[in-house]
């Protein structure tokens, strides 16, 4: 195999309504069957009219749906287009002061339009790729990335296939396209001002369909192992009521138990068990005998029986959840003190500890791709809990959390203004 990667030299200042396909097919003489053209986003946003006279930051608000990663002026972010990228690929660099460049609505779309304008142009049958400039997690530097692809396939699945010593490849996927974006980089170059490349020797990956487009290079949520960053695990935590019936993986809840334990507690205790309830005979029981005790109280209150049976639907997520934890306050370790205002003051100090590694947990789950709600109930029969559990002694019930797959996604938190929580003295 032979693959050269030639620049497009020639290209104008591209400006909105330009007629770009026109402008690479005059620049780009010799284009044969099988050529793939790779082209900077930034020309084709120009042509767009992806260029706005805004202030940068809040570009990157209009163009962000989620912050994945912050540290200092930096933002990590992911794009109304599915993308993960610095400064959701918002550029003041090579366009006029006071103007930012956008990415492309729709880098997919761009490429199939750029494709078939070329191609009935020229006659032959072409791949376009659109990229721009990513950094990657794990390694230093940038490269160009494929965001946009038609005409080409985006990647090329290994799996099946044997390697050298006969062995069948499991999880080989290659992206090709990001690696046509990263070998035409070699010779465009943002200072060298040239925004087209011809990458020819790879007609096997050009197809006559536009294909799945770069859009089948991005991870689905429910694959990506990192999906959340540093700015937004906090707020993945949501409140669910309502589950599948999928199995929850128990390592899965071992991972989020081990990120519990790993909260705050006083005198370098370890004040915190979870009783997990993975069998389905034994979550009915509990919740039969707590809603018998619960039932129990509301009519000491007073209560008539359409009250009851209404508020005691607030427990009906615990019992639509595969799987239940308990967790329990063992606070053996607290000290002892002559005056009941030192006794309180040391039982919330394992209290907030508690509270700590609930808060873990809960987070942890939402980051393992589960949902779960906190439901205090438990706190409210504690002696039923311990007999229908078996607890040992010294174990406190301190609510249930409810864990399973989310029947559907949890809404929008309201946005809550900070100033509104705060004092600063």
């Amino acid at each position: 195999m032979t693959l050269t990667v030639v620049p497009v030299q020639g290209i104008p200042e591209i400006t909105e309504g330009a007629d770009l396909a026109g402008l690479i097919a005059e620049a780009a003489t010799g284009l044969a069957d099988g050529d793939i053209l790779v082209i900077t986003s930034k020309i084709v946003s120009k042509a767009e009219g992806r260029v706005a006279r805004v202030d940068r930051e809040q570009a990157i608000d209009a163009e962000s749906v989620r912050v994945v990663a912050r540290r200092g002026p930096t933002r990590i972010v992911e794009t109304r287009q599915g993308l993960v990228l610095a400064a959701a690929g918002v550029d003041a660099s090579n366009t006029p002061p006071g103007t930012v460049v956008l990415l492309p609505e729709d880098p997919d779309g761009s490429a199939r339009r750029l494709r078939k304008a070329l191609m009935d142009r020229l006659g032959i049958r072409l791949g376009v790729v659109v990229t721009d400039t990513l950094g990657r997690p794990w390694r230093a530097g940038q490269t160009d990335a494929a965001i946009g692809a038609a005409g080409v396939a985006p990647l090329r699945d290994y799996r099946g296939t044997a390697d050298t010593f006969g062995i069948a490849l499991e999880v080989s996927v290659a992206a090709v396209a990001d690696e046509l974006a990263g070998a035409a980089d070699l010779v465009k170059g943002k200072a060298a001002g040239i925004p087209v490349a011809v990458v020819r020797g790879l007609a096997d990956l050009v197809t006559e369909a536009d294909g799945p487009g770069a859009q089948a290079l991005i991870r689905p949520a429910a694959e990506d192992m990192f999906r959340y960053g540093s700015a937004d695990v906090l707020a993945a935590r949501r409140t669910v009521r309502d589950f599948t019936g999928d199995p929850v993986d128990p390592a899965a809840v071992t991972r989020a138990v081990a990120a519990a334990i790993s909260a705050h507690a006083p005198h370098h205790s370890t004040p915190w068990r979870f009783v997990v309830l993975e069998s389905a005979a034994v979550r009915t029981a509990l919740l039969d005998d707590m809603l018998a005790a619960w039932i129990s109280d509301l009519r000491g209150d007073g209560f008539t029986e359409d009250r009851i049976a209404r508020r005691v639907r607030r427990g009906e997520p615990l019992r639509r959840a595969p799987l239940l934890i308990v967790p329990c306050l063992h606070a053996e370790a607290a000290h002892e003190y002559p005056d009941d205002r030192r006794n309180a003051a040391e039982r919330e100090m394992f209290l907030v500890a508690m509270g700590a590694a609930v808060q873990n947990l809960l987070v942890a789950l939402a980051v393992e791709g589960l949902g779960s709600c906190w439901v205090s109930s438990t706190m409210f029969c504690r002696p039923v809990v311990s007999e229908a559990l078996g607890l040992p002694p010294g174990w406190e019930p301190m609510g249930a959390v409810g864990v399973g797959h989310p029947a559907a996604p949890a809404p929008d938190r309201p946005p809550r203004d900070p100033a509104a929580y705060m004092v600063t003295r």
